[in-house]
C-alpha cells in the first residue's frame, strides 16, 4: 500500500510556494493529533519518528490534548506552532469548524499544513496542502456490510460512536449509517458518543445490552469506542451472542477478533499516516508537488484473516 501511495505522491496535483519565512532556523515539524492517550495515534508517532530518520535535518515535535473532545487545547497547539514559526505542522484535526481559523493563521503565515485522518470544513480547504486519511465513508460502508453478512437484513443494531461532529465521525457513522438504510430493514438504537472514553464506551454498550435484550449487532466506530464496547460484550455474557464490529486494531481489539467477541475491526493505516504525513510536509516545504487527496486505505480484519500480509501490515 506504502508503494501505492509514494507513486501517487509522485503523480502530482498541486503546489503551494512558499517564502523562505515558512522554513524555521531549525526545521521543526510540529505533528498535532487527536490525543496522546491513544495506541493509534501512537503508532501515528511511530510512523513519524520513521520518516524523521530519512529527513535530514529536521526536528520534530508530537503533541494532543488529553482527550479528543478537547478541541480548545488542540486549537491552542496549532496557535502555538504558527507562533514559533514552525517548518510545517502535520495536523490531525478533532474538529472540522474550529480549527480552520488555526490553519488559516497557519497559510498567513507561509507554513504549509498536512492534514491527516480527519478534514476540516470546505471552508479551509484553500488553507492545507494535503489530506492524508481513510476514506471514513467507505470504511464505515464496508463495516456494515460485515455485519449485515453476519446478522442478515432484519432485526436491531446499535451504533457505538464516540466525538458527535468530528470530520472522521461523520464520514463513518454516515456511511455505516446509510449503506445499512439502503441494505436492510435493520432497526438502528444510537447513535451514542462515548468522547472516545473507553469507559464511557463500557458503560453505554452495558445500558444499550440491557435496554435492548434482542439487539443482533453493534457496531463500535474507533479504538476506545470498539475496547469499551468488547469488554461490555463479555462482561455482559454477550460475546459471540451479539455480533461486533469495531474500528482501529490495537493489541485489546486484535484479542477480541481472535477469541470472537468481535466479528471484524475495520483497520487504518495509522503508522503509514505518521510516516507520509511527515514526509509529504518535507515535500511541500522543498516546493515539490503532491496530491490534494491521498487515501490511504483500510482493512477489513477477521479471525480467518488476522494472520494474514494485509492484515499484519496494518495491525498495531
Amino acid at each position: 500500500m506504502r508503494k501505492l501511495i509514494v507513486g501517487a505522491l509522485a503523480s502530482v496535483a498541486a503546489i503551494w510556494a512558499f517564502s523562505s519565512s515558512a522554513q524555521a532556523a531549525d526545521k521543526e515539524i510540529a505533528v498535532i493529533v487527536k490525543t496522546v492517550n491513544s495506541t493509534f495515534w501512537q503508532n501515528v508517532q511511530k510512523g513519524a519518528n520513521a520518516a524523521l530518520k530519512d529527513l535530514s535535518g529536521y526536528t520534530m515535535t508530537f503533541q494532543g490534548p488529553a482527550a479528543e473532545s478537547a478541541i480548545a487545547d488542540q486549537v491552542n497547539m496549532v496557535e502555538n506552532a504558527v507562533n514559533r514559526h514552525v517548518a510545517g505542522i502535520v495536523l490531525a484535526p478533532s474538529d472540522p469548524d474550529a480549527l480552520v481559523p488555526a490553519i488559516k493563521k497557519a497559510w498567513e503565515a507561509r507554513i504549509p499544513v498536512i492534514l491527516i485522518d480527519s478534514q476540516v470544513a470546505e471552508s479551509g480547504d484553500q488553507y492545507y496542502q494535503a489530506l492524508l486519511s481513510t476514506d471514513n465513508r467507505k470504511a464505515g460502508e464496508l463495516c456494515a456490510k460485515a455485519l449485515i453478512e453476519r446478522i442478515g437484513t432484519e432485526g436491531k443494531i446499535a451504533i457505538m460512536s464516540y466525538v458527535a461532529g468530528a470530520g472522521s465521525e461523520i464520514g463513518r457513522v454516515g456511511g455505516f449509517t446509510d449503506y445499512i438504510k439502503a441494505n436492510s430493514k435493520l432497526e438502528i438504537v444510537g447513535p451514542f458518543y462515548s468522547q472516545s472514553q473507553m469507559a464511557t464506551a463500557l458503560n453505554q454498550t452495558t445500558d444499550v445490552l440491557s435496554s435492548n435484550p434482542d439487539l443482533k449487532g453493534i457496531f463500535g466506530a474507533n479504538e476506545p469506542t470498539a475496547i469499551g464496547m468488547g469488554r461490555a460484550l463479555v462482561q455482559t455474557g454477550k460475546a459471540g451472542k451479539v455480533v461486533g464490529v469495531g474500528f482501529d486494531g490495537n493489541e485489546d481489539l486484535q484479542n477480541f477478533v481472535r477469541d470472537g467477541t468481535l466479528a471484524a475491526i475495520a483497520v487504518q493505516g495509522s503508522f503509514q499516516m505518521g510516516q507520509l504525513g511527515l514526509e509529504t510536509v518535507a515535500k511541500v516545504i522543498d516546493k515539490q508537488k503532491v496530491e490534494k487527496h491521498i487515501d490511504t486505505g483500510v482493512v477489513i480484519v477477521t479471525k480467518e484473516n488476522i494472520d494474514s500480509p494485509a492484515a499484519q501490515n496494518v495491525l498495531y
